[in-house]
């Protein structure tokens, strides 16, 4: 009986892993943090060189 139960087991956790593969899959593809900035820059090639903000001047 046991050996039975743990061949099906076996069988059931290989169906199952065989699914998950055909699965869609549920998380969009990792991109790096260089290629984010790569692509920002190709689309948007002078907003990356400018600052985002002015720089504050001091009164001596």
């Amino acid at each position: 009986m046991n050996r039975q139960k743990k061949i099906k087991q076996l069988l059931k956790a290989h169906a199952k892993k065989a699914s998950a593969k055909l699965a869609p899959p549920s998380k969009n593809k990792y991109i790096s943090k260089a290629d984010r900035l790569k692509s920002d820059a190709e689309s948007t090639p002078e907003s990356s060189i400018a600052p985002e903000h002015e720089p504050i001047k001091l009164n001596n």
